[in-house]
């Protein structure tokens, strides 16, 4: 048995309360995010950490597909050949996965073989990613559907006093000058200088998102971030095409055909992969890469604690191609050893090896979940 040959892999599952409920236009209130954390152990001691995370649904069913199905058959094979095994993981649950449930759980264990390689390596996450900067633009991504005017405005100057020079709320309501009521009250307090999102989690149709859009304009957003179902990969072009607005989508496509779809015919200003679920890493580097050439930043979905080593190794903050890092509403980062860091409105990547994401057992332990 080599050094690098899989001995053990252990998953937790973790019910994380939020601070207080959020909202947003599709999936409806958040009391708590799970996070299913996965290590994986090598013949030599070392070990590697992984994980993905949900809103609250499906955490069960993630940690069972790495329990039962992909760790039987990742024991014994040498943790080293990451890209080969995330080909292995993706064919072996094919026809099952193809995404959603699967690609989570592809997500959480390629993030641990890629801790490993850069603790083997000596490397940090954002050097193994291309090692071009080591900072990220970053904005606050609210999920803020639910609050009154004056808390929403509350929470903005909260985001712009912790150092942001970016924000983004939610929007889709059924009535749209509400959302237009607050979006111009938002732009109207950060000024002309910071970049602005929205955001309607594809609750809309085709025809609403280009009122909508149309309603937006005057107040610049920087991006109308899934304003209809992701799926719908020609609507985005015709939103696009009938509006001008700047478009933003990839949170919620998990396989690598998904993204080429969606830059083929979605005519996106912007792609948001989440190696939480999109397959990882190596994912995301490879949608990063298809990003690269067809000249569009590659932004980031939550888990800014990873996220920011793979922004950052991509160009930093003035290459185009590195986009925005999203600051999520689920506080994964308050959970670990190092917390991000934000300095002179830009998120710094760590400097260590691996991934540098590294759990704080004292705060996640007492949110752990038992075996179902």
């Amino acid at each position: 048995m080599g050094a690098t040959t899989i001995r053990n892999i252990d998953a937790e599952l973790f019910a994380v309360p939020l601070a207080e409920v959020l909202s947003d236009a599709m999936h409806g209130d958040h009391s708590h995010f799970e996070l299913i954390v996965v290590r994986v152990t090598l013949a030599d001691g070392t070990e590697g950490a992984g994980y993905c995370y949900t809103g609250g649904r499906g955490g069960h069913a993630i940690r069972a597909v790495i329990e039962h199905d992909l760790a039987p058959v990742l024991l014994g094979r040498d943790a080293s050949a990451v890209e080969e095994l995330f080909g292995f993981m993706e064919g072996y649950l094919h026809y099952v996965g193809r995404g959603g449930i699967a690609g989570f759980a592809i997500s959480a264990l390629d993030i641990a073989l890629w801790d490993l390689r850069g603790k083997a390596r000596g490397e940090s996450l954002r050097l193994m990613a291309g090692g071009a900067g080591r900072t990220a633009k970053a904005y606050r991504g609210g999920i803020d559907l639910n609050f009154p005017l004056e808390k929403l405005l509350a929470s903005v100057r909260g985001h712009l006093d912790a150092g942001f020079n970016g924000v983004k709320i939610k929007v889709g309501q059924s009535d749209l000058a509400k959302d237009v009521a607050r979006v111009a009250a938002v732009r109207e307090l950060v000024g002309p200088e910071v970049a602005f999102m929205v955001d309607a989690n594809y609750a809309l149709s085709v025809d609403q998102a280009i009122a909508a859009a149309r309603a937006f304009a005057p107040f610049e957003p920087l991006w109308f971030e899934e304003p209809i179902i992701p799926d719908d990969y020609r609507g985005y072009g015709r939103i696009a095409e009938a509006t001008g607005m700047p478009l933003a989508m990839g949170e919620n496509l998990h396989t690598l055909e998904e993204f080429g779809l969606a830059f083929a015919e979605s005519r996106l200003s912007y792609i948001q992969p989440d190696a939480g679920n999109c397959g990882g890493i190596t994912a995301w580097l490879r949608v990063a890469g298809m990003a690269r050439a067809a000249g569009i930043p590659v932004c980031s979905h939550g888990m800014q604690e990873l996220h920011v080593s793979l922004l950052a190794g991509q160009g930093g903050p003035k290459d185009p191609h590195a986009g925005w890092l999203e600051v999520h509403s689920f506080p994964i980062d308050a959970y670990t050893t190092r917390p991000l860091l934000v300095e002179d409105h830009l998120a710094v990547a760590p400097d260590v090896p691996g991934t540098g994401v590294v759990f704080d057992g004292a705060l996640l332990g007492p949110h752990r979940v038992g075996p179902s």
